[in-house]
């Protein structure tokens, strides 16, 4: 990277200096995770020497899990080898039919990752938020940053059904709700080439809260790419600029997924395979009532805490997912 000309070429630069920090980071990682395995090798020496020894003990009985859990986290990690993998995320969630209990289900799940993203300490940067009429929201798209956010949130993309007595139904009657998940790698500009002759960009009042009552200009901002025919839109931000651009990054990132899809999609016709995910088709289901059970139906991971799940402990799911896919077992 020192050497003279290494910036010639700004993409390819970027791209081997994003690669060196993830080589390296995990470099590190594995040197940690050896340092602590070497020092808990020499507190179980010292403990068998000294069996009595209270503190050697609880010390080592802290250490131990808290290595176990780093261990299986960094083995995961070594999965992530898709090509924007290391990338941060661009999710969506949308309710299905059902009217408010599918919106509060929708924001229920926004919630569930920002508690994740949070845990991790991942950056949450909400791109465009339309609320529900009653409760919950007609929709959402955030970006999560951080290191892998994209390699592990891919795994959430799908259909999340929920089972529960609805708060919203005077007869407490149980309600069945689906909401879709989608995820996208965050690109940057250089990544995928947006001609500007391509886009058609309408603006607009922006709605809800901090827009037509506050704002008084065309803040909102609506993109279609003519070749393709899809169209973002992103009103959070007060600046009409500031909406441009994270609707530019959202169309970036649907571009990039379009011609991963259309390789997937070459790829299973020579195989005389079809992967694609049915709305409908549920990939995990949460059940409340009338007993308690979170279970993915792609590698029957379950649990039946469903408080800490929806608090943002999905890394069982996550983790499961990549693990079972890259032995082939995952079931789509």
């Amino acid at each position: 990277m020192a050497e003279p000309g290494f910036w010639d070429d700004p993409a390819t630069a970027r791209e081997f200096a994003r690669s060196f920090r993830a080589k390296k980071r995990l470099l590190e990682r594995a040197e940690a995770l050896r340092r602590e395995a070497a020092d808990l090798e020499v507190l179980g020496e010292l403990l068998s020497d000294e069996p009595e020894e209270a503190a050697l003990a609880a010390e080592l009985s802290a250490r131990l899990p808290a290595l176990s859990r780093a261990v299986d986290d960094f083995e995961t990690e070594l999965l992530l080898t898709g090509p924007y993998d290391a990338h941060d995320a661009i999710v969506s969630i949308h309710p299905g039919a059902g009217g408010t209990e599918s919106q509060d289900w929708a924001e229920m799940l926004f919630r569930m990752y920002a508690r994740w993203a949070e845990a991790r300490g991942f950056k949450v940067e909400v791109l465009d938020y339309l609320e529900g009429e009653e409760a919950g929201i007609k929709s959402v798209t955030f970006a999560v940053r951080g290191p892998n956010a994209y390699g592990y949130l891919r795994a959430e993309r799908g259909v999340h059904r929920l089972v529960r007595h609805s708060p919203f139904d005077a007869s407490g009657r149980r309600h069945t709700s689906f909401a879709s998940v989608d995820v996208l790698p965050a690109l940057e500009e250089a990544e995928v080439e947006i001609r500007p002759e391509d886009l058609r960009i309408d603006t607009h009042r922006a709605s809800g809260h901090g827009g037509q009552h506050v704002n008084k200009t065309d803040s909102a901002v609506r993109i279609t790419h003519i070749p393709t025919g899809i169209v973002v839109s992103c009103q959070n931000e007060r600046s009409q600029y500031q909406n441009r651009q994270a609707a530019l990054e959202i169309l970036r990132a649907r571009l990039a997924e379009r011609m991963v899809r259309e390789r997937e999609a070459e790829l299973a016709k020579e195989r005389g395979e079809v992967g694609e995910i049915a709305w409908g088709n549920q990939i995990r289901s949460y059940v409340f009532e009338p007993y308690t059970l979170v279970k993915d139906h792609r590698t029957d991971e379950e649990t039946g805490d469903v408080q800490s799940v929806m608090d943002g402990e999905i890394d069982r799911f996550i983790f499961a997912f990549l693990r079972a896919r890259a032995a082939g077992k995952a079931r789509r």
